[in-house]
């Protein structure tokens, strides 16, 4: 454990930023698996999906959580997989 003050409240932070990154990644997940379950079964919502997915994806590189050429690469791919769903 630190002893200097700002240590200690750099922990702190460090601690709550873990876990909103943590949550952020994980629902970013979430909604990808949401659209590539809902493209293999091919629903509907599909489109729907893409677009949470998509959205969640650019959050997640917009705080840093990934790397802009990752969240490129991501919804290129989940937008390829949705138009052959569709054709």
């Amino acid at each position: 454990m630190p002893i200097i003050k700002s240590a200690i409240e750099r922990a702190k932070t460090n601690v709550k930023a873990n876990e909103r990154n943590s949550a952020q990644l994980s629902s970013m997940r979430t909604a990808v698996k949401k659209f590539e379950k809902a493209v293999i079964a091919k629903d509907d919502n599909a489109a729907d999906l893409y677009k949470a997915a998509s959205s969640a994806v650019d959050s997640a590189a917009s705080k840093g959580l990934i790397k802009a050429n990752k969240a490129s690469r991501d919804k290129s791919r989940m937008a390829a997989r949705l138009a052959k769903a569709n054709a």
